[in-house]
C-alpha cells in the first residue's frame, strides 16, 4: 500500500469519515486537491465554512435555511392548510423536485426508532402538533421512509393527529418498502404523493 505524507493521510481520514466515500474516493479527491489551483481549493474550504455558519434549521418547519424562516415558508403563494412531514431536510428537497406539491413541510429531525434509542421526545413532533392547533392546517401527509421506522412514527403521528380533527394521509404506491425517501425518483415521489391515501 502506497505511503502517503503525514498530512495526507490526516486528510485520507478526514474523508472517509464522510458517507458513501471509501479510501480510493478519497484518494482521487486528495490527488485532485494536489493538483487543483490554490484559489480553488480555497474557495472549497470558504464554502464549507460558509454553510457550517450560516445554515441553520427554520423556526416553524425545520428546514435548511440561512434566514430565520426557510423559503418554502417564507412563500404566501403555497397552500398554508396543507403539511408534508417528513424525516429529513434532505426529503423537503426530494419531494420538491417532483414539481407537484405546493403546500408546506414539518421536518421531524428523525423517525422514531427503539433500537437506536430514538424516541418521540428526540423528534420534532411538539412543533407540529402546536401548527395544527393554530393554523388553520386541513391536512397532513405523513411522507416518513418506507422502512420499519418511518412506518412506526407514522402510526404514532396518526395517533397523535387524527383527534386534532384535520386529515391524515401518508403517500402511497410507487415507494418500495424499505425505501428511503432521499433515493427515490422525482416520477416515483410524483406518483406517491398523487395516490396518498388516509390512514
Amino acid at each position: 500500500m502506497t505511503k502517503y505524507t503525514e498530512s495526507v493521510e490526516k486528510l485520507l481520514e478526514r474523508l472517509i469519515r464522510l458517507p458513501g466515500i471509501g479510501r480510493r474516493s478519497a484518494e482521487r479527491m486528495v490527488n485532485y486537491l494536489l493538483s487543483a489551483e490554490k484559489s480553488e481549493v480555497r474557495d472549497l474550504i470558504e464554502a464549507i465554512a460558509k454553510v457550517k455558519d450560516n445554515v441553520r434549521l427554520c423556526a416553524v418547519c425545520n428546514n435548511l435555511s440561512e434566514q430565520e424562516l426557510c423559503a418554502v415558508c417564507h412563500d404566501s403563494g403555497r397552500r398554508q392548510d396543507l403539511v408534508c412531514v417528513v424525516q429529513q431536510p434532505k426529503d423537503v428537497t426530494a419531494v420538491e423536485k417532483t414539481g407537484y406539491y405546493k403546500g408546506l413541510y414539518h421536518v421531524l429531525m428523525g423517525a422514531i426508532a427503539p433500537l437506536e434509542g430514538r424516541g418521540p421526545a428526540d423528534l420534532k413532533i411538539d412543533g407540529l402538533l402546536s401548527r395544527i392547533k393554530g393554523n388553520g392546517i386541513k391536512e397532513i401527509i405523513i411522507a416518513t421512509d418506507a422502512d420499519t421506522d418511518g412506518e412506526t412514527t407514522a402510526l404514532y403521528l396518526t395517533k397523535l393527529i387524527r383527534p386534532l380533527g384535520v386529515r391524515v394521509s401518508r403517500i402511497g404506491l410507487g415507494l418500495p418498502v424499505g425505501s428511503q425517501l432521499e433515493y427515490a425518483d422525482s416520477a416515483t415521489l410524483l406518483k406517491a404523493l398523487e395516490s396518498r391515501r388516509d390512514i
